[in-house]
């Protein structure tokens, strides 16, 4: 701190000679509103250039990095919505948001008398198919003993026939209720509740019925499944950086939520673009294997495309911002003089901005330091 005040007073006393000497002007190349440039030097003194370190524009290799703003979503390929297929009003629920279930689980119970019907129905068909088993049974007996008439086997062996049929039925139609081994829930046939099975692993992420609620057979949502081990990212890519954008390309997304990074690869581009934002959505795939990432999170996604060849670049401390937020730098014309200069800026990797226009390879500027140019140049003023 005491260092500091030492160079403003010998700063000030410097620009009140200066100020004095009225055949020494001070000018600096700066820009007005309308962005015309003016000529506008200003002057810093020999025994203060310790502070200030000037540099060259340099040209070189600069990787490219695009950044997308983004949200998290379910992955679509491992994300199954449990639609029931038996009406009636929901009796129990026997999950809830963040369970983690299998395959086959029982999910809830419906009080249904379509499947009450059904159910009686298979548990005829089978009572039935066990008595025509045992008169075919019977009937093959009489038969290869004489006791009884050919027709009376092919009698035995009809009605065997249509017992099974109709068994089979009887089966077919529990199973389109959703119920895939109808002899593992006929132990009880006073019972009209029929259960809703789980039809793949993974958590339940959505609920959306409450008990009591009347389910429509076919129609009603009950749960939502997914896999959050995996998950989606959609990420929106601007019209002029769609170029460097390919299906396949790795990615970083990180989010202000955690300090993790986690790693991602592109799976896929919109067809369209966007004719509001004139963005394009594209569809990011990572692992969440701690399942940090959740549903409509914001993120950022970084891709590294493809690196520019001959970039210009100066040190980041060499780029500062007017009371109009636009990017300068201070260019060295002599030894001990600078000039404010607008500049274009792109890229800033590994220390060092790109400069796209408003600068020439081999200029010198003010890097560490420029902050005190800047606020010597404001005292001058």
């Amino acid at each position: 701190m005491a260092v500091f005040l030492l160079l403003l007073v010998g700063l000030l006393a410097s620009c009140q000679r200066q100020a004095a000497d009225a055949n020494q002007p001070s000018l600096a190349y700066g820009s007005d509103r309308s962005g015309t440039a003016k000529a506008e030097l200003f002057t810093v003194p020999q025994e203060q250039m310790s502070h200030v370190q000037v540099v060259a524009v340099q040209s070189a290799p600069l990787p490219r990095v695009l950044r997308f703003t983004g949200s998290v979503a379910y992955n679509n390929f491992e994300t199954t919505p449990v639609i029931t297929q038996v009406g009636g009003p929901v009796s129990r629920i026997l999950v809830e948001p963040g369970s983690v279930v299998r395959t086959g689980q029982t999910l809830l119970e419906i009080a249904s008398p379509d499947y009450a019907q059904d159910r009686t129905n298979y548990l005829k068909a089978r009572d039935a198919l066990s008595l025509a088993e045992k008169g075919l049974a019977r009937a093959q007996d009489l038969y290869a003993h004489g006791a009884n008439a050919q027709a009376d086997l092919e009698q035995a062996q009809s009605t065997r026939q249509q017992a099974l049929a109709d068994l089979q039925a009887a089966e077919q139609a529990l199973k389109v209720l959703g119920i895939p081994n109808p002899d593992s829930l006929v132990q009880d046939p006073s019972s009209p509740q029929v259960p809703l099975l789980a039809p793949v692993a993974g958590e339940i992420v959505e609920r959306l019925v409450a008990p009591g609620q009347v389910l429509q057979a076919g129609a009603t949502q009950c749960f939502t499944i997914s896999n959050m081990k995996s998950v989606w990212v959609l990420a929106n890519v601007y019209q002029q950086d769609l170029g460097y954008v390919h299906v396949g390309d790795p990615a970083e997304i990180t989010t202000d939520a955690y300090p993790n990074t986690f790693r991602a690869r592109i799976s896929y581009l919109a067809p369209a673009v966007d004719p509001t934002t004139r963005t394009l959505q594209v569809r990011l795939v990572t692992d969440n294997p701690e399942e940090k990432l959740k549903k409509d999170m914001y993120v950022t996604a970084t891709v590294r495309a493809a690196t520019i060849p001959r970039a210009l670049t100066v040190p980041d401390a060499a780029v500062l911002r007017n009371s109009e937020n636009q990017p300068f730098v201070y260019v060295a014309v002599a030894p001990n003089q600078f000039g404010e200069r607008l500049v274009s800026i792109g890229e800033s990797q590994g220390g060092r901005t790109e400069v796209l226009s408003g600068l020439r390879e081999g200029e010198q500027v003010a890097a560490d330091g420029s902050l005190f140019l800047q606020f010597a140049n404001s005292l001058q003023r």
